[in-house]
């Protein structure tokens, strides 16, 4: 590779790079309409009818992505040689020189910095039109400097895919910038640093299975042609036609591969406020220290109340609780490995203006019963919390885990307890609620928390009151009379040490005014994590391992209630030794009094 600006003999003088000259088609190439007079179209190079989105150049992506006049090009001249002085149908520098005349680029990738709604941002943008945007030496080379740009100056990396592949004309040493640039990513990762990237019609081969696919958070356009195999070897390696819409954003969504599908209009605006939140630069902090909600007392025969209203059909759901609590909420999807389990909802958000990661069970998608990638996108999460020091809320409400076949398979257990694991030393502040049904290990698997709250009409059990009175009883009528041995109301979570506190609800339950009940909520997070900050991290961790290890242990509760009952028989020895001092005090006083007799 050379770089041009210190080679004055080098293919392409900088005098002589133009840029690019943008073809506009007259006609939507997916459904024909006229687009002559479509302002969408002119700007964004999408159908404003089909919303198809057409191909669009490095420069003027980076125009519509980065703030207006900031962004400054790096490593402009650098461009390739021919290291194999390969020879095919036309010689490598002809292709080379071609591509560069036709496209005003020097190589299929601009890199550079901006701000992108004023967040310094490193960028790298591949370009289709230069070679089919493949990576070769040059291109591997300016990504992975981009990314050594962005961890020096300690600043995300935004890096936007178009790509058919390897440069076969560069033979292996084309295949070694896989490794390079995504050992570049890593280092970025390992920084601490945010890594987006966005995926645009195609992205295939080495890129996108090298730093491509290593993004914080993935992204893609609407329809784009996603996948390591093109299409032709993947029909001819199955033997078969794939199934329509395979090999599509759309499809990597499904499957969990991705985060969001997002239309090229409101990609801007998307990533300056995932760039907010993951280089959040803002702290909750406590002027007063707030007192906890007084606790609601309920007598123990409404238990079976208490299960009722948990389960209210018009009960605030998660997604009801996260519009209500948070803003610039930016779900993420997918377990990387399999596919979304919308049981389970994950994404960054902002919390009374602190960056969080919000993590809650979706009663409304198959009752909250999470599958093993529900459990597994969470861990997603999660680490990501870790990474960027944000906080991580989670909102429980399932009656358990899916227990079927496919979840069996899929490794439910597994998932279940390495998130278990995952959350017990989990370097970050966690916060629980408990907002309905609080179901068994489905619903213990995201409450490994340091500190945990439970709404007053919420449940927390081992079992259903049905499950156990079909186990004790062999009749599921008895499940009221199950409701009260299980203690499973906010009260008898609280007198048994597995929450911290039980957060009040509207008069009737939280779905007779779910604003309220949301503010509730809502003030008992805040002071809760609040609390949780003030504790360093170390200590944090160390307290948690402690919380949970004590829990029903004998040196923790049997503790207790054996303590209170040896204070109770010292009370009723204390008691009885002072009434026996009392007689033999009235006894010595009336043995030297003299009698009546005596003292006439």
């Amino acid at each position: 590779m050379k770089n041009h600006d210190d080679s004055p003999a080098s293919p392409v003088q900088q005098d002589e790079v133009e840029e690019q000259q943008i073809t506009e088609e007259e006609y939507c190439l997916f459904c024909g309409i006229n687009l002559t007079q479509s302002e969408i179209y002119h700007r964004y190079r999408v159908c404003p009818e089909c919303r198809f989105h057409h191909s669009l150049p490095a420069r003027q992506r980076i125009a519509l992505l980065a703030d207006p006049e900031s962004f400054k090009e790096a490593n402009r001249f650098l461009t390739s040689i021919d290291p194999l002085s390969f020879s095919g149908k036309e010689p490598y520098e002809e292709r080379i020189l071609e591509a560069q005349r036709r496209t005003g680029l020097t190589e299929a990738v601009i890199t550079g910095v901006c701000t992108i709604g004023g967040n310094p941002t490193a960028i790298a943008v591949l370009d289709f039109g230069f070679m089919g945007g493949n990576m070769g030496g040059v291109v591997g080379e300016k990504v992975a400097l981009a990314f050594e740009l962005a961890a020096k100056r300690r600043i995300p990396m935004v890096t936007v895919v178009s790509s058919g592949g390897a440069r076969v004309q560069e033979g292996v040493l084309s295949l070694m910038q896989m490794a390079k640039t995504a050992a570049a990513a890593k280092h970025l990762h390992a920084q601490r640093l945010p890594h987006i990237s966005v995926l645009t019609n195609p992205t295939s081969g080495e890129v996108y299975a090298s730093f491509a696919n290593l993004g914080d958070v993935i992204v893609a356009e609407p329809q784009a042609l996603i996948g390591f195999a093109p299409l032709r070897v993947v029909e001819q390696t199955s033997g078969k036609p794939l199934p329509e819409g395979s090999h599509t954003a759309e499809d990597h969504l499904k499957h969990g591969m991705i985060d969001q599908v997002v239309d090229r209009t409101k990609l801007r605006q998307l990533l300056s406020i995932l760039l907010d939140l993951l280089s959040s630069r803002y702290r909750l902090t406590m002027i007063k220290r707030g007192k906890p909600y007084p606790i609601p007392e309920h007598p123990g025969e409404q238990a079976w109340h208490t299960v009722q209203l948990a389960r209210h059909q018009k009960r605030p759901t998660a997604l009801d609780y996260i519009s209500r609590i948070t803003s610039s909420f930016v779900e993420l999807h997918g377990d990387r490995h399999y596919g979304d389990d919308r049981a389970v909802v994950c994404g960054v958000a902002e919390l009374s203006g602190e960056a969080v990661v919000v993590i809650g069970q979706e009663r409304s998608h198959n009752e909250g019963r999470a599958y093993p990638e529900g459990f597994r996108k969470a861990q997603r999460a999660m680490r990501l919390a870790a990474v960027f020091g944000l906080p991580v809320i989670t909102l429980i409400d399932t009656p358990g885990a899916y227990p079927g076949l496919d979840a069996e398979e899929r490794g439910i257990g597994q998932a279940i307890a390495s998130t278990l694991a995952l959350m017990s030393d989990l370097p970050t502040p966690i916060v629980s609620a408990i907002i309905g049904e609080g179901g068994s290990e489905g619903a213990l698997a995201l409450g490994v928390a340091d500190r945990i709250l439970m709404l007053e009409n919420a449940i927390y059990s081992v079992i259903s009151p049905e499950g156990a009175a079909s186990i004790i009883y062999r009749d599921a009528r008895k499940a009221e009379e199950m409701a009260s041995a299980l203690k499973l109301t906010a009260l008898d979570c609280k007198e048994l040490g597995v929450i911290d506190t039980v957060v009040p609800e509207p008069e009737g339950g939280a779905h007779n005014d779910p604003d309220e009940a949301a503010r509730l909520l809502k003030n008992s997070l805040v002071r809760e994590l609040l609390e949780a900050q003030r504790v360093t991290l170390p200590k944090l961790i160390k307290n948690r391992y402690k919380k949970f290890r004590r829990m029903g242990e004998y040196s923790s509760y049997f503790r207790a209630a054996i303590s209170k009952e040896v204070a109770d028989v010292q009370d009723l020895l204390q008691r009885g030794v002072s009434k026996l001092k009392q007689r033999l005090s009235t006894a010595e006083k009336g043995k030297h009094q003299p009698d009546k007799g005596q003292r006439e």
